[in-house]
């Protein structure tokens, strides 16, 4: 009753996870155990199923482009910062402060160096607050 080892690998899947697909897997697990939601609760906010929403974070499967922007547009992250294998800052991957960024940079110089004096003050002082304990 000896059957080729051929005959049983055809039921085998293989699976060969990329670098790439592991750091997205993982960045998309960070992301998603920090909104505490479950696989399911993500999947139903961009379309999807919890078994998908798992097979991305065990790199098993890739999104679509749209996919990943659904998810980036979940967490309130940039797509860039989602899938892109190099680490961004964590202040450059929340869109709204990105957003500030890019307004205060389409402003004229002289009006963007006093609104960051300003911020420079307001940061100064907030760390000297908690450097002393003392609260605002």
């Amino acid at each position: 009753m000896n059957t080729p080892i051929s005959q049983h690998l055809d039921n085998v899947l293989v699976i060969n996870m990329s670098d790439e697909d592991k750091a997205f897997g993982n960045r998309l697990l960070a992301l998603r155990k920090q909104q505490g939601w479950s696989q399911p609760e993500l999947g139903k906010k961009i379309g999807t199923s919890g078994a998908i929403i798992g097979r991305y974070e065990r790199g098993e499967i890739t999104p679509s482009i749209g996919v990943a922007k659904k998810l980036a547009d979940a967490f309130g992250v940039t797509l860039d910062s989602l899938v892109g294998s190099n680490e961004v800052p964590n202040i450059l991957q929340d869109q709204s402060m990105l957003m500030r960024w890019q307004e205060l940079d389409s402003l004229e110089s002289s009006e963007r160096d006093r609104i960051l004096s300003v911020l420079d003050s307001l940061v100064r002082d907030a760390k000297a607050r908690l450097t002393y304990r003392i609260s605002a």
